[in-house]
């Protein structure tokens, strides 16, 4: 089942002549976890802002579930590179904001929270404030909001650069376990990476975009199972790919 296709979209900036983006395509499937990587400053941020209904493209279309992407989703969850927690808010309200759009009463909302906190290591923490929690820990709390909604598709935009190795090795197990798990509503990932090892540890398709403006150079699919050996040849073979696309 396809549940995004970006088709042709293009975007440049109001009164400005210079296309930002032209004509990116690619799709992402039930089940697949796609990676988009490309030079700084290529628009790679701004597209997953108009997959995510954030932005509205110049031309082109993004369809979620064959239909049409004109403003936000609640099926379509963002997580952010900087967290975007709001520091007023307790860690628990901070995820029941993720459940604005449900129908669920505040105690529902109030005992999802805390149970998605607890699922991602937090339990204890619901009535503390993010100032207290270290990155790794907000970025936990970003995830349950994201998931709260019990969305199908999770966008996100760097979620571990500002992340210590450690801590962003076992953030990414956490996303792949999400994915592959069927209790969990979420079924496509889509990520912006600048880190091209990571796009090879992660992804199914790796969607590597060139410089302004920006067009799909190369569609990259790394078809064996995770988790992924870093040493093997045919990992760092990936790699050379796609640094090799990246260079031309």
């Amino acid at each position: 089942m396809r549940m995004l296709s970006v088709e042709n979209v293009s975007f440049l900036y109001e009164n400005s002549a210079q296309e930002i983006m032209s004509k990116v395509s690619f799709t992402a499937e039930k089940g697949e976890f796609v990676s988009i990587v490309g030079p700084s400053g290529c628009g790679k941020s701004t597209l997953l802002r108009i997959i995510a209904g954030l932005v509205q493209p110049s031309s082109g279309r993004v369809l979620f579930m064959d239909k049409k992407v004109e403003g936000p989703n609640s099926k379509m969850s963002f997580v952010f590179q900087d967290f975007a927690l709001l520091p007023w808010l307790t860690n628990q309200d901070n995820v029941k904001m993720g459940l604005s759009m449900t129908d669920l009463d505040d105690d529902s909302k109030e005992a999802k929270a805390a149970e998605l906190l607890d699922r991602f290591g937090l339990g204890g923490f619901e009535k503390y404030y993010p100032n207290v929690l270290s990155g790794g820990m907000k970025q936990r709390v970003g995830i349950a909001r994201a998931i709260a909604s019990d969305p199908q598709v999770l966008l996100m935009d760097e979620p571990f650069s500002s992340l210590d190795e450690l801590t962003a090795e076992t953030l990414r197990s956490d996303i792949i376990y999400m994915l592959e798990n069927k209790n969990i509503s979420v079924n496509s990932v889509v990520m912006v990476t600048h880190n091209v090892e990571e796009a090879v540890e992660l992804s199914d398709k790796i969607i590597v975009l060139s410089n302004k403006p920006t067009h799909v150079k190369r569609i990259i699919k790394v078809l064996w199972k995770r988790p992924r050996d870093k040493r093997s040849s045919r990992f760092t073979d990936i790699m050379d790919q796609i640094y090799a696309a990246l260079a031309q």
